[in-house]
């Protein structure tokens, strides 16, 4: 009899807001404004081991929003997951948290944001996909390139 290999095993385990805030630091003379405000975003992702097969996720987004040289809006989100990654080869477990996590907690962060802004009282800011596979490929490039 040969034996076969355990099937993988990727589940969320647990989707939540580890940290969120949100200022208007401006206010209410900013809604006076009738310009549109200049956005700016960071983002990056974090990956730790909780304890065997079970892994955290961070996805942290940061969103500037001024108008001229105020700042009419500033969001920070740390969205986070909880996953349960089981008998997945070792090459495969990088792409996993780099990329496969993010993707699932990037719709969460996105709601979370919109809803947030709308909020504060500005128009709701629906963020635009993001190719985590390039970020992921950019990150490892950046990295290897830093050995050489």
């Amino acid at each position: 009899m040969t034996e076969t290999a355990a099937t993988p095993v990727f589940n969320i385990e647990k989707i939540f807001i580890k940290d969120f805030s949100v200022e208007v630091p401006n206010a209410p003379q900013i809604f006076l404004e009738r310009d549109a405000p200049q956005m700016e975003m960071q983002m990056n992702t974090q990956n730790a081991a909780v304890e065997d097969d079970i892994y955290q996720c961070v996805l942290s987004i940061t969103i500037t929003a001024k108008i001229k040289d105020k700042t009419a809006f500033l969001v920070e989100l740390q969205q986070a997951g909880v996953f349960r990654i089981q008998n997945l080869p070792q090459e495969a477990m990088d792409p996993a948290l780099g990329v496969g996590c993010p993707n699932i907690l990037f719709p969460y962060a996105r709601e979370a944001i919109s809803d947030a802004v709308l909020k504060a009282g500005f128009p709701p800011l629906l963020l635009q996909p993001v190719n985590f596979e390039m970020l992921y490929m950019q990150q490892q490039q950046a990295a290897a390139s830093k050995l050489n």
